[in-house]
């Protein structure tokens, strides 16, 4: 199929935003091959950010300590000098190979990329909210429920729910009630099947002292049922079974579900790669998959002695940004240093600066 005026083309897709995706992005630039990156999630960083941001990582090579949101902010600003394209809060819906060899990459919320090559950093599949399981939902999801919310402004006025007893439930309270007043909600529930939240100790405090400010208040029970209005079909409560055993009805215009992230492998496994248990299978010199020109790092790979750590990932996507280059230009490439090649430091953009001493200057980069 020819290239479209709105097609992106790039050299390169990488699949998932997380560290491991991240390098990827930078391996790729040092060989001189341009970036988009996709994923399901929000924001940068993946599973390290969303479940592990605030907790210390030990076994990063060079830097003793550090928590996920930390790693993830380092290795932005290393591979923000080949500018990457980010596509965030997108899943990939399909992949199909065209009659030139390229890949057609498309996301379920439109966007269409034709790449030379595509990487799937996926760790344990793409990161999708936990829905809430109860009958009748569907309707409203997308209207009153919603698992985000693009714009506080919908929030204004309304007797909003929050759903969950994690840490993203008791996030999303604090986030909502520190709203400006425009934007604030008319009431903030934070509903739970137990009056025992998980969070650290102090976005727990934060959730204390607004309970006894009144400005959130928490509703205990099982969700049964819903109740909806009979003339406008609108959700109007919930139907709670309270620990007592008593029914209760919880008024709600918005419902915040925050049950957590769960991995789904989704399309991926329709994209005729050899797997292994939902895993892709990898060879171990290329980190190339079953179809050429598709490679796979991190923790969706499986090869006899992987481990899924972060450190056998970065070597992962080493090995794949050489075997990529070397598939496309049809020839095996000389090893190069960063610390000596000119054509490297060129690529990371050092040449361009002119120095005030010989001392090595830290490329910079910010979060987009």
């Amino acid at each position: 199929m020819p290239a479209r005026a709105q097609d992106l083309l790039t050299d390169a897709v990488v699949i998932g935003a997380g560290p491991v995706g991240l390098f990827q992005v930078f391996q790729l630039g040092l060989q001189g091959l341009q970036a988009h990156v996709i994923d399901a999630l929000p924001a940068l960083g993946g599973q390290c950010a969303q479940l592990y941001g605030d907790k210390a990582i030990y076994d990063i090579p060079a830097l003793p300590t550090c928590n996920g949101h930390e790693l993830v902010q380092r290795l932005v600003e290393q591979c923000a000098p080949f500018a990457p394209q980010w596509h965030l809060g997108q899943l990939v819906s399909s992949l199909a190979r065209q009659a030139d060899g390229r890949f057609e990459v498309t996301t379920a919320q439109g966007t269409r990329l034709l790449a030379r090559t595509v990487f799937i950093a996926a760790g344990v599949g793409a990161f999708m909210p936990r829905p809430l399981a109860l009958a009748g939902l569907e309707p409203f999801v997308g209207q009153q429920i919603f698992y985000a919310f693009n714009t506080a402004d919908m929030l204004a006025g309304r007797q909003v729910v929050i759903h969950g007893g994690g840490e993203t439930a008791v996030a999303q309270v604090i986030e909502v009630a520190s709203l400006p007043a425009a934007q604030r909600p008319s009431s903030i529930t934070l509903h739970h099947r137990r009056d025992a939240f998980e969070a650290p100790p102090d976005m727990l405090e934060q959730l204390h002292s607004l309970r006894q400010q009144g400005q959130v208040q928490v509703a205990i029970g099982q969700v049964t049922g819903l109740d909806i209005h009979p003339d406008t079909q609108q959700l109007r409560a919930l139907t709670l079974l309270t620990p007592n055993g008593q029914t209760q009805q919880l008024p709600v215009d918005v419902l915040l579900v925050k049950l957590g992230l769960v991995p789904r492998l989704g399309p991926l496994a329709d994209w005729g790669l050899a797997l292994e248990r939902k895993q892709i299978e990898v060879n171990t010199a290329t980190f190339a998959t079953s179809s050429p020109g598709i490679y796979a790092v991190g923790d969706i790979v499986t090869y006899p002695g992987k481990r899924k750590l972060l450190v056998c990932g970065f070597h992962e996507a080493t090995l794949a940004a050489f075997a990529a280059a070397e598939y496309l230009s049809g020839q095996t490439l000389p090893l190069e240093y960063t610390s000596s090649s000119t054509r490297l430091q060129q690529r990371l953009g050092l040449l361009e600066t002119a120095y005030k001493s010989a001392a090595y200057q830290k490329p910079t980069g910010s979060l987009p």
